[in-house]
């Protein structure tokens, strides 16, 4: 487990060289595993026309809903992919009726509870693992029989426990974390275009 800083650092540009050490460290610490299973999820999800939702609070919710775009308009140029996205943070009047009349704890799942069916995907984000609203939202998925992909840091929280595949940063920095779950967002995102590219798509960068 990284920690950072453990230090004062005399100047911006000495503090930036020991921030990108840590996060290389961090980054080193996600299972390859566990993320080509999330990939075969998320794959096998959108190949069938499955709903892949997303999740998450304050700098985890821009993630979740960065998500949408990558895969949306990403994924699918130049490729047999056609991914059904949706970011449950994205839809504030929705949030705050259900954060205000019911809790806040419920916002993700009461949402889920309408909108998933069998064989759709969750991917919920935490550095934490341990907000009330995403345990919630894990435990509904589960009762409901649906997929569920975690990113988290820290000690990994609850979340690490209740998803199907974890995507563990093992760090203590909130910045170096969520740094490293925008990175996991892109890979998936990247990878899951390239590997469905349509015949002659040409394999190199596109406007993400």
């Amino acid at each position: 487990m990284s920690f950072f800083p453990d230090c004062r650092y005399e100047d911006a540009g000495g503090y930036a060289k020991e921030y990108f050490k840590f996060l290389a460290d961090a980054a080193a610490t996600v299972d390859g595993g566990a993320l080509d299973d999330a990939a075969q999820l998320l794959a096998n999800c959108s190949g069938r026309g499955g709903m892949i939702f997303s999740c998450g609070n304050g700098g985890s919710a821009a993630i979740a809903n960065h998500l949408v775009c990558d895969c949306m308009k990403g994924v699918r140029f130049n490729s047999t992919l056609r991914p059904r996205v949706h970011s449950l943070s994205s839809t504030i009047e929705t949030i705050t009726a259900i954060g205000n009349d019911i809790g806040y704890q419920d916002i993700f799942s009461f949402q889920l509870e309408s909108l998933a069916r069998s064989g759709d995907v969750l991917v919920a984000i935490s550095s934490s693992g341990s907000s009330p609203n995403i345990i919630n939202f894990l435990e509904m998925a589960r009762a409901m029989s649906v997929s569920t992909i975690a990113m988290t840091g820290f000690d990994g929280g609850r979340a690490s426990e209740l998803a199907d595949v974890s995507l563990h940063v093992a760090s203590q920095n909130y910045g170096l974390v969520e740094d490293v779950h925008q990175s996991l967002m892109h890979i998936l995102a990247q990878y899951l275009r390239h590997s469905h590219l349509e015949d002659g798509a040409i394999l190199g960068q596109i406007k993400f």
